[in-house]
Parts: structure tokens; C-alpha cells; sequence
């Protein structure tokens, strides 16, 4: 299965596949940027050209699957986690969800895609389940199923983009840390337009944040310092072709900025929780790899910071040749949280 996700500033793909030891191959892997204003808000503004998008990153991949993983944007999607009685049966409980969601749901229930799933038995030890119900409006699961079903794909998943971050997130943390159980990770995904803050401790999400602050305005910095256009200048910075003290000049002011988002953002979970320190901040995103960006990040706050590499050890498939380091590797972490999905089925 391949996860696609699907953002405002690009397309990505990745297949993931398994040995028979159980270690995860990454398969396949492609990028393809879209326009502004061809996704807004989570909204797909120009169907057509999304869909040619998409077309094209999975010919560039190389890639012959057809089931695919999508997600949609936290801010599309109602999650509520609910206790229900134990011992109902499948029917009882799907009656049960579709009482609760109305408390919870501002539209028609008949305008909604619904789903739920068992968590796992409640803290309250009476026999109850922890049910996690989550529902988004209809025309969002049928944009991305048609956008699927128009390049020959078949959508087996939908998800929320957060969850397949934090799945993937979680993989990571496993490996990095010996108490990853009780780790407090602070994970950044730098996009286009946003940046999204989980604070997150296993399974568990502490405390989440969106601020108006990412990629896009890196770009902007560039068309005014040196008079590209938005397109050029956004091609120039995904290739590095970029005049000789743009390092200097651009890029070290757009990373300062960015720690200082980030610096605030952590202190608002400070000040909003009881919580006091974190024991690593991850970075994600296109512009998480950006140099000397964990260092400042890690001087700045006192917290140990690197970034998130999703692919870190997975072997490469042999169709992908001697590569030995994925390009923008960051930027694909909710897609490999949603190719992980294939194995959690």
C-alpha cells in the first residue's frame, strides 16, 4: 500500500515493503510540488491539476501498487475520545457511536463520513472501552477518493495527517531513546504555510499548536531580496541555486525566525500545562534539514534536537540504485506514517 500525502505545497509518495525478518524497505519514494493556491486550507481548489499531480509522482516513483493511504488536515476532522459500556455487540456499539457523535458533530449526521475504533479498556477499570470516534464532513472523503480514483489508484485508508505523523514519529522515538515510554517529544512539521507543535509521550498527545509561520515565507524572503518570482524563487530554493550571500543575507534571518517560533511555541506548553521541560524537540517538514537550524534550536531552548528522518533504519530497495540519502527525507514523514499503515491492518 502506498501512503499519499496530499498538502498545499506538494504531493508525496512513499512505499514501504518488510523482509522476512520483519525490517521495513523503503520501496519507492517521489515528490511533486504543486502551485499556490491549488490546495487551501485542506480544500482542493484546482481538482485537475492536483490530479496531475498526483499522476506524475506516481510515474516518478516508478511504483505499480494501486491501493493507497491518504490523510486529511487535523482542522477537517472531529476526533472525541468517548467511554462506552463493555460487552456490546458490533451492531450495539455502531448504535451506540451514532447517539454519541451527536453531541459532538455540528451538522447532519446524513452530511458525515463516520468512523470510530476501540482504544483499548478504560482507566475506570469497570469494564468500559475508551472509543475513539472521528468524523469530517462527506464532500472531504469524496474529494479524496475521486482524487485517488482519477490516476487508477484505489483508496484503501483514510486518515489524519497528525496520526500519521505521530505513527511515524513514534518508530523514530523507539529507536532514539531507551525510555521512550516515558519520553516527552516535541515534534515541529515545518509546511508551507503552518507550523503544527504535538507535544507527544507515547501514545499520548500532551498538547498541539498551529502557528502561521513555515516554508512559504522563505520563498517570500527570496522574491524580495533578489526579484524572482514566487515560482522561480521557489525553484531555486528546492535546487540551492541561489545567489552567494543568500546564506548570510536570506537564509540565517528566516532561521532565527523560525527558532523564535519555536522557542514561543514550547513555552506556551510550559505556561498551559504542568509540564516543564521536554526531552527532545524533532524537527519535520521541507525546511527541518535546513543548516545549522537543530543547533540553534537546542541553544536556544536547552533541549536536545534533531531532525526527523522517517527513513532512518529502513533499507533501500535495489530498484532505487546506490542512492544513500533520501532527498528532503523530513518532508515525507506523514507519507511514511501512512505507507506504515499496511502493516498495522
Amino acid at each position: 500500500m502506498l501512503g499519499l500525502d496530499v498538502s498545499a505545497s506538494s504531493v508525496k509518495l512513499v512505499e514501504l515493503g518488510q523482509d522476512k525478518d520483519g525490517n521495513l524497505i523503503l520501496e519507492s519514494y517521489a515528490l511533486v510540488p504543486l502551485e499556490q493556491g491549488w490546495i487551501n486550507d485542506g480544500n482542493i481548489e484546482k481538482f485537475d491539476e492536483v490530479a496531475d499531480a498526483v499522476r506524475r509522482v506516481v510515474k516518478k516513483s516508478g511504483t505499480k501498487t494501486k491501493s493507497v493511504a491518504m490523510a486529511l488536515p487535523p482542522s477537517a476532522v472531529i476526533t472525541k475520545k468517548i467511554v462506552l459500556p463493555g460487552g456490546m455487540t458490533d451492531q450495539e456499539l455502531e448504535m451506540q457511536v451514532e447517539s454519541e457523535a451527536n453531541q459532538y458533530i455540528p451538522f447532519p449526521l446524513d452530511e458525515v463520513s463516520l468512523d470510530f475504533c476501540i482504544l483499548g479498556p478504560s482507566a475506570s477499570g469497570n469494564g468500559d472501552l475508551d472509543v475513539l470516534i472521528a468524523a469530517t464532513r462527506r464532500e472531504k472523503v469524496q474529494d479524496m477518493q475521486g482524487l485517488a480514483e482519477a490516476v487508477g489508484l484505489k483508496p484503501a485508508i483514510l486518515d489524519v495527517e497528525s496520526y500519521a505523523s505521530r505513527l511515524a514519529t513514534s518508530r523514530l522515538v523507539a529507536n532514539l531513546q531507551d525510555d521512550a515510554n516515558s519520553s516527552i517529544v516535541a515534534l515541529f512539521e515545518v509546511g508551507s504555510q503552518t507550523t503544527s507543535m504535538q507535544v507527544l509521550r507515547q501514545d499520548e498527545v500532551l498538547y498541539d499548536r498551529d502557528q502561521a509561520f513555515g516554508g512559504a515565507q522563505l520563498t517570500q524572503l527570496i522574491v524580495r531580496q533578489y526579484g524572482f518570482s514566487p515560482e522561480e524563487a521557489e525553484t531555486k530554493k528546492r535546487s540551492g541555486d541561489l545567489p552567494d550571500d543568500y546564506a548570510v543575507a536570506v537564509l540565517q534571518p528566516f532561521v532565527e525566525s523560525l527558532v523564535q517560533e519555536i522557542g514561543r511555541a514550547l513555552q506556551f506548553f510550559f505556561t498551559s500545562t504542568t509540564h516543564n521541560k521536554v526531552d527532545l524537540v524533532m524537527l519535520a517538514g521541507g525546511s527541518a534539514g535546513l543548516p545549522g537550524l537543530t543547533a540553534m534550536v537546542t541553544r536556544q531552548s536547552g533541549f536536545p534536537c534533531v531532525v526527523a528522518n522517517p527513513f532512518e533504519g529502513m533499507r533501500l530497495a535495489e530498484a532505487l540504485g546506490q542512492k544513500k540519502i533520501v532527498p528532503d527525507a523530513p518532508a515525507y514523514l506523514t507519507a511514511c506514517g501512512l505507507a506504515l499503515r499496511r502493516f498495522l491492518q
